[in-house]
This record gives structure tokens, C-alpha cells and sequence, in this order.
């Protein structure tokens, strides 16, 4: 996952009631839920949960089927994966010297 679209992915997980949104999709795994599901389990607004679901789509965080006359929203687990892989790929792999700490020391 390049820089750019992690800062994206953040971004709209940045939000607490955007993260309660994908933490929920997450609990419901691969199938996810419709949208009137999400708006009844987490008591919001239609129109501020359409808000924030445009803003998990444009961030590639979940996506969105329809069914007939039902919106279904999922979890995109291999950006989800993708962003928590590279926040750790070079965790505790060490940080070299600052050269300006270097030539004050």
C-alpha cells in the first residue's frame, strides 16, 4: 500500500462513528450488512450515516452492493490488511542516527 492511500484510509477511520461503522462491518465479516442494519445498530441518522458511508467508500475502506432495493455494505478486508501490514512491515526494525545529532555529538 503506497503512502497516499493509507493517508486516505486513516483519514476516514479517523472519525469515531466512521470507525464504529467499520469495526461493526468487521464483526459481521465478509457478507457485511445493509445499510438500514448499520443505521439500527449503531442509532444514527440515515442521512448522516450516508455521509460518512460515502466517505468509507471513497477511501476504498468498505464497499457497497445493492440487492434489489437494499443497500449492502462490506468490509474491504485487503485494505484493511494492506493499511495494518504496512503500518507494521518495519516495526521494531531499528531507526539510524539523525545526521544532525550525529555531527552536534
Amino acid at each position: 500500500m503506497d503512502i497516499e492511500t493509507a493517508a486516505r484510509c486513516m483519514e476516514a477511520l479517523g472519525n469515531p462513528k466512521r470507525l464504529e461503522i467499520v469495526l461493526l462491518l468487521v464483526k459481521a465479516g465478509p457478507e457485511g450488512l445493509p445499510v438500514g442494519d448499520i443505521r439500527r445498530h449503531l442509532e444514527i441518522p440515515g442521512s448522516t450515516l450516508s455521509h460518512h458511508l460515502l466517505h468509507l467508500v471513497g477511501a476504498g475502506v468498505i464497499r457497497q452492493d445493492r440487492e434489489g432495493r437494499v443497500l449492502r455494505c462490506h468490509p474491504d478486508f485487503d485494505q484493511l490488511r494492506g493499511l495494518a501490514t504496512m503500518l507494521f512491515a518495519e516495526c521494531c526494525t531499528g531507526v539510524a542516527a539523525d545526521a544532525s545529532q550525529a555531527q552536534a555529538g
